[in-house]
């Protein structure tokens, strides 16, 4: 019997040990369950709030591109746009059911609208797994015909709506299309950066002025809060911030001149710029063949951009300042300015000229084949003599040349707000024995003297240059952008004149050079006077240079020039892909602009 009661009393005490373990662990599982929903409950609910947030980026309205004189390039239209809000029309179960709704929905109004369906059940399942809170756009930019049909059945279609968007519109169509660029879809990273779960559908700048001032177009981004369920579906959204347009960009095109320059390339593959010779300013550039920006609004189709990439004019392809040429003749005022001012040869200098310059065995032609007969430096560069040039150049040297064409902005970029630019070449021995590893000869120094050989230039360039001798030796980076605007209209911030750099010239030498393009226009034997107007007297150069593969016969024909002459304004270069010469080609289409402008399309900006 007392074995039994002590086995009874070990019994006891271990059922005691496990109600007091039992009731320690439940303890503490009530302070844990305190700690979780009392004290640090506030905390749990808002983590599970932001969980269940999500903030949506709202793009703001695009600024505007104007011309000096406030006429407007590039701008902003409605396009009205079908939207369909896919937690409207949830179906029970599984989300299957709701595509297939949305499915059917569409086709429906597929038939009432005319229109193809523009989402496939690709792009559905794409949207639902990816950006379901937000409103997928079922058919952009409806006509006046399908938005009156939606309006008078829209109640058909539950959960979807015409929405009105701003899309980017350019009302001169081609017109400055190289310039202005285009935009495109933006970039999908906007839907994770600066803390955004999703973007509204935005553009950006593509091209030109759109790209290079594209930050300043796009303004400040609003944000929209929006709460989901567990599925994904939007709840309930509240208005965070509203977004801030973005500015206007002031060009220093006048859009007159812009058109004259156009015109003048009228059916012609090549570039015209035209600047203002004292502050740089862009005043028109263009380049033909060109493209309709609003075709890439709001997006290009594959169709179109496979055109405009296949065509052989290459239409996307700014000739203004993306191309490179051989210069030819045009290059001939620089290199009589190097040759006068190394001071190895002098402007009363005569060379004879019987047709040709003969090096060795080799000949170099001269456009007159008869011959210029004796000839000084005024003469030569009103009859383009090539003979004269090539001994002016073997008297010199390249060397001085060379350095004489960097100083006007050769072999480097201009620095244009523009997004493409080439910088062109100017060879020398330096050059030739890296890129080449041979020795520069003498043949080098005479196609560099004529503006031939691996010499290459930038119509924008060579406008530089005529603008540089207009206005007495000063090099001016081109001004395209004058200053930016708030929409209000009030000025953010200006871009002055800047001067690169100004050349130390003699006025001798720069006076005899001016007077020789005088000469080119307004002698009537000049190989320019083609181009010669009554209204005003112009200096200038012409030059035709050979491209492509030897004996072809293909050419690069140029003019420059320089308006009025003795108070200069304005410095046009115009080059074209093909032609017969420079006097014979450019000259008459230099004289048609000419006309036109200082007959009434003079800039008042």
């Amino acid at each position: 019997m007392k074995d039994m009661s002590i086995d009874w009393q070990d019994e006891f005490i271990k059922i005691r040990v496990l109600m007091l373990a039992m009731i320690v662990v439940l303890v503490l599982l009530m302070g844990l369950l305190w700690r979780i929903q009392v004290a640090r409950g506030e905390d749990y609910r808002e983590s599970l709030a932001r969980q269940s947030l999500r903030r949506i980026r709202i793009p703001a309205q695009r600024g505007r591109i104007l011309d000096r004189n406030g006429v407007c390039l590039a701008d902003n239209r409605p396009e009205y746009n079908v939207a369909l809000y896919l937690e409207e029309i949830r179906r029970k179960g599984s989300t299957v059911q709701t595509l297939q709704y949305a499915l059917a929905i569409i086709d429906e109004m597929s038939d009432l609208l005319g229109r193809p369906a523009e989402i496939t059940e690709a792009d559905l399942r794409s949207h639902m797994r990816r950006r379901l809170p937000l409103p997928l756009i079922l058919w952009q930019d409806l006509d006046s015909a399908a938005i009156t049909r939606l309006s008078e059945h829209g109640e058909s279609f539950p959960g979807t709506e015409l929405v009105v968007e701003p899309i980017r519109h350019y009302p001169q169509g081609t017109m400055a299309a190289h310039l202005l660029g285009q935009v495109g879809r933006a970039g999908d990273s906007g839907d994770e950066g600066g803390g955004y779960h999703y973007a509204l559908r935005d553009t950006e700048g593509k091209r030109g002025v759109e790209l290079t001032c594209n930050r300043v177009l796009s303004g400040t981004p609003g944000d929209q809060v929006v709460r989901i369920d567990v599925a994904g579906f939007r709840h309930a959204e509240s208005q965070e911030r509203a977004p801030v347009p973005g500015d206007d960009v002031v060009l220093s095109v006048d859009i007159k001149i812009q058109r004259l320059a156009e015109e003048a390339l009228a059916n012609e593959t090549g570039a015209v710029v035209v600047l203002d010779v004292q502050s740089g300013d862009v005043l028109a550039m263009a380049s033909e063949p060109g493209y309709d920006p609003n075709a890439f609004v709001p997006a290009i189709s594959d169709q179109d951009w496979k055109a405009l990439l296949e065509d052989p004019g290459r239409p996307l392809i700014n000739r203004a300042t993306a191309e490179t040429y051989a210069a030819g003749s045009i290059f001939k005022p620089v290199v009589a300015l190097a040759a006068l001012s190394s001071g190895l040869t002098r402007a009363e200098t005569v060379h004879d000229c019987p047709g040709y310059f003969q090096l060795g065995a080799v000949r170099f032609h001269c456009a007159n084949a008869n011959g210029h007969g004796p000839i000084a430096l005024r003469k030569a560069i009103e009859q383009s003599c090539n003979v004269y040039f090539c001994a002016m150049g073997m008297q010199c040297g390249h060397q001085p040349i060379a350095n004489m064409a960097r100083a006007f902005g050769y072999g480097e970029r201009t620095g244009i707000d523009l997004d493409v630019e080439a910088e062109g070449l100017v060879p020398d021995e330096a050059w030739k024995r890296k890129a080449w590893r041979d020795a520069w000869r003498a043949g080098d120094t005479c196609n560099l003297s004529i503006g031939q050989g691996a010499l290459s230039v930038t119509p924008l360039q060579v406008a530089v240059m005529a603008a540089a001798l207009a206005n007495g030796g000063t090099v001016l980076r081109p001004r395209l952008i004058r200053e930016i605007r708030n929409r209000e209209g009030g000025p953010v911030q200006s871009y002055a004149v800047e001067r690169v750099r100004t050349l130390a010239l003699n006025p001798g030498y720069l006076t005899v050079v001016r007077q020789g393009m005088h000469d080119v226009i307004e002698s009537p034997v000049g190989t320019a006077h083609r181009a010669r107007i009554d209204e005003v007297e112009m200096a200038g150069k012409t030059g035709t240079a050979e491209y492509g593969q030897k004996g072809a016969g293909r050419k690069h024909v140029w003019m420059i020039l320089y308006a009025p002459y003795n108070q200069p304004k304005y410095a046009v270069a115009m080059v074209l892909d093909d032609g017969v010469s420079g006097g014979l080609t450019v000259a008459p289409r230099m004289r048609l602009l000419m006309t036109a402008l200082f007959g009434g399309g003079e800039s008042n900006g």
